[in-house]
Parts: structure tokens; sequence; C-alpha cells
């Protein structure tokens, strides 16, 4: 749709983030926000609205930028976008040169040692430099929010990016499984600091968690009672990879359980809901694939199967997603509101702080978007 909720366009204005992890997701951010800045593009496709809250996707600038990796580190944003080993599909016909050149972050744990054992155009090779001091850098920056695409189970990486913007006043938009935005602990911490915070782990746009979700209300909704589900996915690129390590995958397999558990109204049992990322495949890239089955019994207790299979680009539908909570989170800045934002937190992650159907999310979001 032509324009959205809130004010008029800010003229010259920008909404100033900070990116740690320059991996495939970063890069389809970098090319939606390139490629909705379009005068053409004005059917805003893939966005809540085109304009919210008088914010535009072009209004979004990277000012600064972090990663691990020695093909990236020291590259100009606009490069490392594409560097090895991203595989994401091309939406943008390049971008345009950015001074931001990307800064080596912490590592702690934000590699998988297994990483190292794959080829290099598949894997990851760590730069041989020192950490940046991130808060230093979000500062000069000017950064007003920070983006996490950290790999599935950098928990003390992670808390480190949340703890840099405790320390600058900068808001946090988790979009990884580390429970940090749900957590009470942090929330407080984030509040009383006077941050606006969204998270934990982004959902798609229509992905293969929300499709379930869906599935499993549809169920509900008409009377049919859940027995057992699974979901398996499969893909390509290192994110796939990085999960091989079954011991960086249990807050991930919490949250995108949680996002299909919380529309049952009962308890199907542990042993009856298997959801969780299943292989990877190198051939699939940044091609998804979810093969997905619900079993339950409806009236007199005859039984209902149902089984689904969806193949997404996975990096660019989460990433018009993660536009939008940017601009709400601005909003959020410029109306002074502070700790974990529920409404576009419960819309747009899998492990919010309180999980709500997404009609509800969606009609909350759009009151705050009012003008």
């Amino acid at each position: 749709m032509e324009g959205g909720p809130g004010m008029t366009r800010r003229a010259g204005e920008k909404i100033r983030i900070a990116i740690a992890g320059v991996g495939n997701c970063a890069s389809s951010l970098l090319q939606g926000i390139e490629h909705y800045a379009r005068p053409e593009k004005r059917d805003g496709v893939g966005l809540m609205h085109l304009e919210m809250g008088g914010w535009r996707p072009g209004d979004v600038e990277v000012v600064a930028a972090f990663d691990v990796d020695r093909r990236k580190v020291g590259l100009p944003l606009h490069e490392a976008a594409f560097a090895a080993p991203n595989c994401t599909t091309v939406i943008s016909d390049g971008l345009r040169e950015s001074p931001v050149v990307v800064q080596m972050g912490p590592v702690h744990d934000g590699v998988a040692p297994h990483m190292a054992d794959y080829p290099e155009e598949q894997a990851f090779r760590l730069a041989d430099e020192p950490a940046v001091d991130v808060a230093k850098v979000l500062q000069e920056s000017g950064a007003e929010i920070l983006v996490s695409y950290l790999p599935v189970g950098s928990q003390k990486a992670v808390v480190a990016y949340a703890e840099a913007c405790l320390a600058t006043g900068v808001s946090f938009v988790n979009c990884i499984p580390v429970f940090i935005v749900s957590d009470p602990v942090w929330g407080d911490r984030f509040r009383a600091a006077g941050i606006p915070c969204a998270g934990d782990d982004i959902k798609s746009q229509l992905g293969a968690t929300i499709l379930h979700r869906t599935l499993a209300r549809l169920f509900v909704d008409r009377g049919v009672r859940v027995d057992r589900t699974y979901q398996l996915n499969t893909g390509g690129n290192t994110d796939f990879l990085n999960m091989l390590s079954r011991e960086r995958l249990a807050s991930k397999k919490i949250s995108k359980t949680e996002a299909v558990t919380s529309q049952l109204p009962y308890d199907a049992g542990a042993s009856n809901v298997h959801i969780g990322p299943s292989d990877y495949v190198p051939w699939q890239k940044d091609n998804k694939v979810c093969f997905l089955r619900i079993e339950g019994h409806g009236f007199g207790g005859v039984p209902i199967e149902l089984e689904a299979r969806l193949s997404v680009q996975d990096s660019p539908n989460s990433a018009g997603i993660v536009i939008d909570v940017i601009r709400y989170v601005a909003l959020a800045r410029e109306r002074g509101l502070a700790g974990p934002l529920l409404p576009i937190s419960a819309y747009t992650m899998k492990h919010p702080p309180v999980q709500m159907p997404d009609h509800e999310a969606a009609r909350q979001i759009e009151a705050f978007l009012a003008p």
C-alpha cells in the first residue's frame, strides 16, 4: 500500500542502525532497504506498510557493522554483504557504496568449532585481529538500534552486544534464539535504562513457524484435537551448517516449539511435538524446505491428518519483518517507551516476552501506529 499509518514522511532524517553479523540475513536486509527505496516500489509488498509512522525502508541507514569472518572484516559493508559464504538470493542490483567498514566483533561462543571442517566457500574462517570495543563504536557512530544476526547458540556473544547497548542507550533487536528480550531480568534492565527493545528469534514473512502456528490454530478453532505434530527443516546456508552442532540448538528448539504450542489450549505432551532444524544440504544454499505434519482427531474420535511442504528463500523471507521492527522501535524511542515492546515482539518473533495470537498482536501494532 502507498503510505501507511502515522505521521507524514520525514524529510532527510534517518534511523541509524548497527548490525552484528553480516551474513545472509544482513545481506537481504541491506538489499531490501535499497529495493524499497526505489520510486517504483510503491506497493510495499512484503512489509506491514510501506510507510510506518512516517518512516520508509529507505530511511534506515547502517552506520556500523560487526563480523568475525576474515572474508568480511575490513571490507566496506556493500562488498561484505555479498562475500562468501553468503549465498542469498540477490534482489537488488548491487548496493550503493557504503562508508561503513565491517569491524571485528567479540567472538566468545559465536563460532561453532565444526564450522572450520568444511570447504571455505561453505563455512567460515576466523579473522586474525582483536575485537573492537563495541560500545565505543556504537557511541561514535551514533547508532540508535543494534540488530543482532549472530549464529544460533551464540549466548555469550549476544550478551556482549546486549551489554554494549545498555551501556550506550542503543535499542536491541534480537533476531536469534538467545533469550534476552524475553528474559524478565534483561527486560527489566532495558526498562530501567529507558531503552526499548524487541525479540527474540525473528519470524519469517511466511515461514515454517508462522505456517505451523496457523495450521495448529485452525485445528483448535475447528474443534480438532492435535495429537502429534512435527516440523522438519532442511537448508544449505551457514545457519543450517552451524546448527549441525546439536548442543547449540537448545534455545532454538524451545523458541520454535513454544511458538507453535502456544496456539494449543492444552498440553499435547513433549514426546508428541517435534519441531526444529533437521539437516544441512549444501546445494540448497539459502533455500529452506519445511516438511510439516499434524495428526489429530475430531468428531467421534475420527482421525484427521495434514501434511504440507513449504519452500522459501530463507533470508529474504525475514528481511521485511526486520525492517518493520526497526521502524517500530524507532517510533518507540521517539515516544519515550522503554523495555520489551510486546505487540511487535509477539507479531515478529518466535519467542517474545508474551505470546499472543498474531491477529491480536497486529491489532495492537495498528493501534500504536494510528495518528
